[in-house]
This record gives structure tokens, C-alpha cells and sequence, in this order.
């Protein structure tokens, strides 16, 4: 007789039967708990939760409400930066790597004879701008200290010795107690005035009103004609563009589209005049360059606006 007629099943009565089903299901109950429980484990937010309260929605968007902003207070006095800072923020661009003739930051054979110029002149250079040095680096909101400062850093790196530019005291408020004593002084001739109009006690009525019609007579001042608004026009645009765009415009430096290159600037003109005006007069910060604040001007915005269209056209 074969080995398969000797072996036996284990389950040999009903009772063992019975029990193996139950056993089978109790596992597969015990799995499906198990299962429910990890999926729900996480708290779910929907019908009968406060997801949608508002601690709640301002914690979900505070991540990205401030990514990317720093929160200042306006009426909080200026925190003036480092020249290292300034460097790395504004100056970079150029002296980093002497682009349009900027002098490398840590060569002293460029620096040689702009530093024997003298420490006045480097600095008078670099908030008014020269050549295609843009006035303070293209960052019109630069304190003049920050970029005495920066200056500093720079030649230091190139072999100068220049003292760390000394704050200025902030100015007394003189003209705060000017005006107050200002303002005492008017009031007594408003004062006399005032008595002197009031009706002397016994009078008659009539009396009262005498002074009305001289006061009446002085003619009230003429209103100071409104100014008219600039109008920006071609010769405007192409105007700034000789004096302040041509620097990286017209050589392509620091990323800058050149001047009539219509592939470098087909894609940026697909991007509308409205954000090509908005990143001229902001400035704007891209993957191949940095876009000064109006070129580093103090233009009006229509005529940014109009060294814009003059690019434009000659692009297209």
C-alpha cells in the first residue's frame, strides 16, 4: 500500500471542521480591522472638522504667504548693510567678473589706477555714476554710507587700506522746534485779530458786521497751474537708451538682450509689455544676468517705459 493511503487528514470530526472554518474568518476579520485602522489612522479633515476655520487656512498658507518676503516695519529706522553685503547683492554683477570694463574685485592690477584717484573720488564715482557704472550700482535705494561701504570692501580686497565709512549723527530736530515756535508766534496776530473783530460790549448790533465787507474785498490767491505730465515719446526712449540701457544692452552684457538681436528677445517680447515694463522700472533678477532698477537711471517711468518700445521695435 502506498505512503498517500497512510497519511490522515487532521481534521477528523465535524467539531475540528467547524473550528478551522471559524479560525480561517477570525483571521480575515482581524486583517480587515488591522488594515481599517492604518488607513484611518491619520486624522481626517472634512464634515465636522475645523479645516476650513480660519487658524486653520492661516496655517496652511503661512508657508507660502512668506516665502520668499521679509517683514519690515516701515516706520522702523533703516538697518544700513555691510559693504560685504552690498557687494554680494548689487555690486557682483559686474566687478565679479569685469564685465563692461568694471575693474575685478580682488585684482589690484585693476584697481591701481582708480585707487590712486583717491578714496573721494572712487566713492563720488560710485554714487553718481561714470561710463557704464550705473549710479549706486543700479540700486537708486542704497543709503550713500552702504555704498561708501561697499567701495571700502572692494578696494580693500584689492589692496587698499581704506577706513570703514563712520555713520552720520542723525540730524537734530531743529526744524520740528522751528515749526512749533512757528506756529505760537501766528497764533497771537490770529489772536489779537480775533479780539479786536469782537463787538465791544454796549455796541449796537448793526455795528458788528462793518469789518465783513473789507475782508470780502481781498481777492483769495490764485490757484497754482497743475503741472503738466511728461510725455514720453521715441526720441525720449532712444535718448535714455544712449545714456543709460546701451551699457549692457549694447554689447549683451550681464545677460542683457543686445540691441536688435530679435532671438534673444522674441521670447521675452512673447512675455507682454506689461511685464517687460514692470522688470525694466523694478529691476529683475535672472538665471543669466541682473537687471538694474530703470538701467540704474533716475528716468520717470514714462520714459523707461519708452526705452522699452524703442528696443522693442528694433527687435521686431
Amino acid at each position: 500500500m502506498s505512503d498517500a493511503h497512510n497519511e490522515q487528514s487532521f481534521i477528523r470530526t465535524p467539531k475540528q471542521l467547524i473550528g478551522v472554518v471559524a479560525g480561517f474568518f477570525l483571521v480575515i476579520v482581524i486583517g480587515i480591522i488591522l488594515l481599517v485602522s492604518f488607513v484611518t489612522n491619520d486624522k481626517l479633515e472634512g464634515a465636522g472638522t475645523n479645516s476650513l476655520g480660519p487658524e486653520a487656512v492661516a496655517q496652511r498658507l503661512r508657508p507660502v504667504a512668506e516665502e520668499g518676503f521679509i517683514l519690515r516695519d516701515a516706520n522702523a529706522p533703516k538697518v544700513l548693510q555691510a559693504g560685504g553685503a552690498v557687494y554680494t547683492a548689487v555690486c557682483a554683477a559686474c566687478h565679479a567678473s569685469g564685465a563692461a570694463g568694471a575693474p575685478k574685485t580682488g585684482v589690484a592690477g585693476d584697481w591701481t589706477a582708480r585707487l590712486a584717484q583717491g578714496y573721494d573720488t572712487l566713492v563720488k564715482h560710485a554714487i553718481e555714476g561714470i561710463r557704464a557704472m550705473p549710479a549706486k550700482g543700479g540700486n537708486p535705494d542704497l543709503d550713500n554710507v552702504e555704498v561708501e561701504r561697499a567701495v571700502v570692501y572692494m578696494a580693500n580686497q584689492s589692496g587698499a587700506k581704506f577706513k570703514e565709512p563712520a555713520v552720520p549723527a542723525p540730524a537734530a530736530p531743529v526744524a520740528a522746534a522751528a515749526a512749533a515756535a512757528g506756529t505760537e508766534t501766528a497764533a497771537a496776530p490770529v489772536a489779537a485779530n480775533a479780539a479786536t473783530a469782537a463787538p465791544v460790549a454796549g455796541t449796537p448790533a448793526s455795528a458788528a458786521p462793518a469789518a465783513a465787507p473789507a475782508a470780502a474785498t481781498t481777492p483769495a490767491p490764485a490757484a497754482a497751474p497743475a503741472a503738466a505730465p511728461a510725455v514720453a515719446n521715441a526720441d525720449a526712449g532712444k535718448a535714455l537708451y544712449n545714456s543709460a540701457c546701451i551699457a549692457c544692452h549694447g554689447a549683451g552684457i550681464a545677460g542683457a538682450p543686445k540691441l536688435a538681436d530679435k532671438a534673444n528677445w522674441a521670447p521675452r517680447i512673447k512675455q507682454g509689455n506689461a511685464v517687460l515694463y514692470e522688470h525694466a522700472i523694478k529691476g529683475f533678477q535672472g538665471k543669466a544676468g541682473v537687471m538694474p532698477p530703470k538701467g540704474g537711471s533716475t528716468a520717470p517711468d514714462a520714459d523707461v517705459k519708452a526705452a522699452v518700445d524703442f528696443m522693442v521695435a528694433s527687435a521686431r
